[in-house]
């Protein structure tokens, strides 16, 4: 979806409608910065909002995420290209978020293991040197809670029994046992404990 082309559109239907930014902000219950956002493409409404901006406006959602009023004989085309547009962008948006978990956790792990070895060797046997490995297994783990936070936001956990695709909570992932990103979890259809693959896009 282009941000800046559905800006414009909002703007061009809005003034159709005799509208102000204000006006506009008013009938929806929010600001009349929130309204610029859009106009200017560096923000998208929001779903809860989308039908009722869309009503006010006298178009359609499919117009709106277009960016152009759709005719009769193209609409099913644009509908088709929409879809593949969403899919490519949450498959994107998957990837980044895949990547910055990994990243996360290799930092983390270096950071851990330089902080251990400096603990070890440079500071002298003690109790400072207990504090200071304590305190930097318990520093390591924020990072890790938050790794695992992104990677339950994304794709699916596959059962190995029956090929069920689970998104588990975050409780439930961070309970279960794990080999790397494989979590050992329930199946909610064959209600058997296995080992579940994580798939980030599903199929």
């Amino acid at each position: 979806m282009n941000q800046t082309k559905i800006g414009r559109f909002i703007a061009e239907c809005r003034k159709r409608q005799g509208l102000t930014q204000m006006q506009l902000a008013d009938r929806l219950g929010i600001t009349d910065k929130a309204v610029s956002k859009w106009e200017r493409g560096i923000a998208m409404p929001d779903t809860s909002i989308m039908l009722e901006l869309c009503d006010i406006l006298g178009i359609s959602v499919n117009e709106l995420l277009c960016g152009e009023k759709i005719s009769m004989e193209n609409e099913n085309e644009k509908n088709k290209q929409l879809i593949l547009d969403m899919a490519r962008e949450r498959e994107l948006k998957n990837k980044t978020i895949w990547t910055s978990m990994w990243v996360i956790m290799t930092v983390s792990i270096i950071a851990l293991i330089s902080g251990l070895f400096i603990s070890a060797f440079v500071i002298p046997e003690g109790v400072w040197q207990l504090v200071a490995i304590l305190a930097i297994c318990i520093v390591f783990l924020i990072p890790c809670f938050y790794a695992l936070k992104l990677e339950v936001s994304v794709g699916v956990y596959r059962c190995k029994e029956c090929g069920n695709e689970l998104v588990p909570t975050y409780k439930q992932a961070l309970n279960a046992m794990h080999m790397g990103t494989t979590r050992y979890l329930r199946c909610p259809k064959c209600n058997k404990r296995t080992w579940h693959k994580k798939v980030i896009n599903k199929e």
